[in-house]
């Protein structure tokens, strides 16, 4: 029995006389829909989320994902129809999705969760690791991916959000055009990623499940309008608002953008081949990018595109593109310097580098197939450029040749010096004389101390700077350290320095890590060095002698300075297949099973018969994890952070509002905003009287998370439980305080509250109540269960003549005599009968349902 429930009344009322009775209340038709009527619309929805999500195809190999995607985006929908059916606000449906989902994701991909699917601290700690070795993989694999675990955790995520999203769109704001919005940002993250085109099957399906689910929700409301069901979401929304659907629909659509904006910043595929040139040109020529990075995915996508044709190259050599000073660290090289231009090519002749030049120079044509950019590449040390044109500039100081935005260098001529010094060259020129080098490539770069000494033991018994860059470079290509070659370079401890874990944990990558490792160590010895970015010799032309560099010839390297030779080149990357060039200097430091020697022209066939491994200088197309310590937070903090705040932030803006809304309700904000006014009347009973009590859980979550977050989450599960356990007691005072604020009005439902609390009162107590009891029945039974006084006895007499007067008499108002009656009552019923400290912690009136 509610206590708000109506007793019969006593025929002995008033000396005998008939009570006045109120007729009975007309039946009231529940006009609920049926299960099958109110889940229709959220069904198409999530059918038109797993269509949309089907675009994934074109990033994630086979199709077993998809399955698991269906059942996830099924727990969602199947999850907001029963909460809907079981009259839950509408704001508690989206969070009860989102929990089932963390449910599932700690049931399928950890093994710590509570009883197996709850979370729990760890279970949420493994989760975040299995996110974190997805976004490894995104960040340093080329699409399609193997759908692995962390993957298929990474799409059951972002999807089951998305999920969630637009079944609220479509359900509970009743605007289902808008979640199109959100299906749009699904096609745009694998449409950013994927070097195809997206399977043309996605884009049918995807349209037609949209299609289909505005025909549902059209014909949904054609019924609603005929009368024949009460509305679609079953949590009391109605028709609703259209400025409240507007405004929902215009958040979801800001947060879609925002996340898809944020998800597609995560790229997979390399800058080159496949970057296209910096400003303007073909779309179809290529480019190169000017920076290294210490982690990535060498692409290989476009690997058999042919880039120049070079005629007159007798010495296998490496062709120069651009130069890189500048070292950032747990980052990669770049261009610290502006490129001013240098000299205009409008004569043949260039200026001389520092050091005498013996024998005679190359003349050497190269022609650009399918190259377009800022750089026309050469090779060696250039003594005249022809054909190229007034716009080009060679910079003499970074050794290229530029001009302000991407052209097509065409065919143009070079004659270049090419001629290496001797091991006992290098030695002697110990920078006594000579011309001195730029102040950008001494310039000092930070490094970890476990770096630096590392580089200081492997040259600790080198004197010269020749023999600290040739035994830098043996410990990297020599064989005997453990390093490889590999097309993708990951992380295996984003908490650290990437360089650092590079040489000490993973050993592996291809030329962007080990030029970029190299240089800094020089750099960190005093020793000038820079990285060159560029291409290996390519293969020659059994037929005219030519040499053909394709895409996949793109190289790094690391020059170091003499200055007396200038620019002298030292390639540390292990590479195999002959299509190294080792250059006298070094042959004699080379040990045995090394990268061998001077190339003779042919490349080696691949002997796992898969396409040979790309060299792109500049692979890498996301930000590499940041480190800790002054290069930032770890990635797994990162993604703790992102999962906090987006707990946080609903149940903050949820806890606001329903506060703002327990105001409104309770008559306590007379000057409230007509929109929120008109939303609180709309608000149906049962949903009004629970929206206190959301406020109160909302914001007792966002004190969890807070304390969870800054403080520890041992502290955090300590106050919940025992936000727990003061829960009842919490319930029972809020009860007790909202019934005799209408008392105190003397309302026509103030004796109905006066009553109620009467009840809740003897509930406690451990009196049970009689439905089918009279008012007086009951108040006689009260007062000999809890032994009323004389003084008691009044009060409840007073109760009980304004609860029949309100009931029978249709009084608008209570008597003024009702408040300190019920006041005088109670505090008898405390001092006749008072409460144990377990009735008090756990109320009867709360936990029995009252």
């Amino acid at each position: 029995m509610s206590t708000g429930q109506q007793l019969r009344p006593d025929t002995r009322f008033a000396g005998g006389q008939q009570p006045r009775h109120r007729l009975p209340p007309p039946p009231v038709r529940d006009n609920t829909p049926p299960l099958s009527a109110t889940a229709m619309v959220p069904i198409a929805a999530g059918f038109s989320v797993v269509c949309a999500a089907s675009a994934l195809s074109g990033v994630l190999q086979g199709v077993t994902w998809l399955l698991y995607l269906a059942i996830t985006i099924g727990l969602v929908v199947g999850t907001g129809i029963l909460l809907r059916a079981m009259r839950t606000p509408v704001p508690l449906v989206g969070l009860g999705q989102v929990f089932a989902l963390l449910c599932l994701l700690v049931m399928s991909f950890t093994r710590s969760g509570l009883l197996v699917v709850l979370p729990s601290p760890t279970a949420l700690g493994d989760l975040l690791d299995v996110l974190h070795q997805a976004v490894v993989e995104v960040q340093t694999k080329a699409p399609p991916v193997t759908a692995d675990e962390p993957m298929v955790c990474l799409v059951l995520v972002a999807i089951g959000l998305v999920a969630v999203l637009v079944d609220t769109l479509a359900v509970a704001a009743e605007a289902p055009a808008a979640s199109g919005l959100v299906l749009l940002c699904v096609y745009a993250v694998p449409a950013s990623l994927a070097d195809e085109m997206l399977p043309w099957w996605s884009f049918v399906v995807g349209a037609g499940s949209f299609a289909l689910l505005l025909a549902v929700d059209g014909r949904q409301r054609h019924l609603a309008w005929r009368g024949r069901r009460a509305g679609v979401s079953g949590a009391g929304v109605g028709e609703g608002s259209r400025r409240e659907a507007t405004g929902v629909a215009a958040l979801a659509v800001i947060a879609a953008l925002v996340v898809g904006g944020t998800f597609t910043m995560i790229g997979t595929v390399g800058r080159l081949p496949g970057g296209g040139s910096s400003g303007g040109g073909s779309a179809s020529a290529l480019g190169i990018k000017p920076f290294t990075k210490l982690s990535g995915l060498l692409q290989q996508s476009q690997g058999n595109r042919e880039l120049f044709r070079v005629r007159g190259l007798d010495t296998a050599s490496y062709l120069r593109a651009l130069t890189l000073d500048d070292y950032s660290a747990n980052d990669g090289w770049r261009i610290g310097q502006d490129i001013n231009g240098g000299v205009k090519l409008d004569s043949d002749r260039l200026p001389g580098r520092a050091g005498a030049h013996s024998g005679q120079p190359s003349s050497i044509e190269i022609e650009t197939v399918n190259w377009e950019d800022r750089w026309a590449p050469v090779y060696g040390t250039p003594a005249a450029l022809s054909r190229l044109g007034p716009q080009w500039f060679y910079d003499q100081t970074a050794g290229t040749v530029n001009t302000p935005s991407a052209h097509s260098a065409g065919t143009y001529s070079e004659t270049a010096w090419l001629q290496q010094p001797s091991a006992d060259q290098l030695r002697a020129d110990d920078g006594r004389s000579g011309q001195p080098v730029d102040a950008r490539y001494t310039r000092p770069v930070a490094v970890t101390q476990r770096v630096r000494q590392l580089a200081e033991s492997i040259t600790s018994q080198e004197r010269t700077t020749f023999d600290k860059a040739a035994a830098l470079t043996k410990y990297f290509n020599g064989g005997a350290n453990g390093f490889r070659y590999e097309l993708s370079a990951t992380p295996k401890d984003t908490s650290i320095d990437q360089l650092e874990d590079f040489l000490f944990n993973t050993r592996a990558g291809f030329c962007e890590q080990y030029a970029s490792a190299m240089a800094v160590m020089l750099r960190d010895l005093g020793v000038a060095a820079r990285v060159a970015i560029g291409f290996t010799p390519g293969v020659v032309s059994q037929a005219d002698n030519s040499r053909t560099i394709l895409a996949s010839d793109a190289h790094a390297w690391v020059e170091v300075y003499f200055p007396n030779h200038g620019w002298v080149t030292f390639d540390p990357t292990p590479l195999s297949g002959g299509r190294a060039v080792t250059p006298p200097y070094l042959q004699s430091n080379q040990p045995q099973g090394g990268p061998g020697g001077l190339p003779d022209g042919t490349k080696e066939n691949n002997p796992s018969g898969s396409p040979a491994p790309s060299s792109s200088a500049a692979p890498s197309t996301s930000a590499p994890a940041p480190a800790t310590g002054q290069q930032g937070m770890p990635l797994r903090d990162q993604l703790a952070l992102v999962v906090w705040l987006l707990l946080l932030v609903p149940a903050l803006l949820l806890a606001v509002l329903c506060t703002v809304l327990a105001r409104v309700l309770g008559g306590s904000w007379s000057g409230a905003p007509r929109w929120l006014a008109d939303l609180a009347e709309r608000l149906p009973t049962s949903v009004a009287r629970r929206v206190p009590l959301v406020a109160v859980a909302s914001w007792a979550a966002v004190l969890l998370l807070v304390v969870g977050y800054l403080l520890s989450w041992w502290l955090s599960a300590l106050l919940l439980v025992a936000m727990l356990a003061v829960t009842p007691i919490t319930i029972r005072e809020l009860r007790r305080r909202a019934r005799l604020a209408k008392v105190s009005g003397l309302g026509p439902d103030a004796a109905g509250a006066a009553w109620d609390e009467l009840l809740a009162e003897s509930v406690d107590r451990g009196a049970a109540v009689q439905p089918a009891e009279t008012v007086r029945a009951t108040a006689r039974r009260l007062a000999r269960d809890h032994d009323l006084d004389e003084t008691g006895r009044q009060a409840l007499r007073l109760v009980i003549t304004s609860v029949e007067a309100s009931w029978y008499g249709q009084q608008r108002t209570a008597d003024p005599g009702l408040v300190p009656a019920l006041a005088q009552l109670r505090a008898t019923m405390n001092e006749r009968a008072p409460l144990a400290l377990r009735a008090k912690l756990l109320p009867r009136s709360v936990l029995g349902g009252r």
